[in-house]
């Protein structure tokens, strides 16, 4: 198994459904962080928060503050992202990383 399958029959699991989404595009470290930690202060454990950026320091700032606080960094292939989250900007700079609050 890669970590991404299923545990009875070897099949992808699921991108995880963001229950909410922090729009982060166009903002350095830390705001991305930020907005994070103001969403996850208003929902309950088990929510899945999506975080879109463009700074590439939030592919290692977010999952590290997730992890600091309890979280679970749930892994987010990039075929999770919907067209119009990726209109806006490159492909190639949209950072996504989903957390599944503790």
């Amino acid at each position: 198994m890669t970590g991404t399958e299923g545990p009875a029959t070897g099949a992808p699991s699921p991108a995880p459904r963001a229950d909410v989404v922090v729009d982060a595009r166009g903002l350095l470290c830390p705001a991305p962080v930020i907005r994070l930690a103001r969403a996850a202060r208003e929902h309950t454990p088990g929510t899945v928060l999506t975080v879109l950026a463009t700074d590439p320091a939030a592919a290692l700032d977010v999952p590290a503050w997730a992890r600091m606080r309890g979280h679970t960094v749930v892994p987010t292939p990039e075929t999770s992202r919907e067209p119009e989250e990726v209109a806006a900007v490159p492909e190639d700079a949209l950072v996504v990383v989903s957390v599944r609050l503790g």
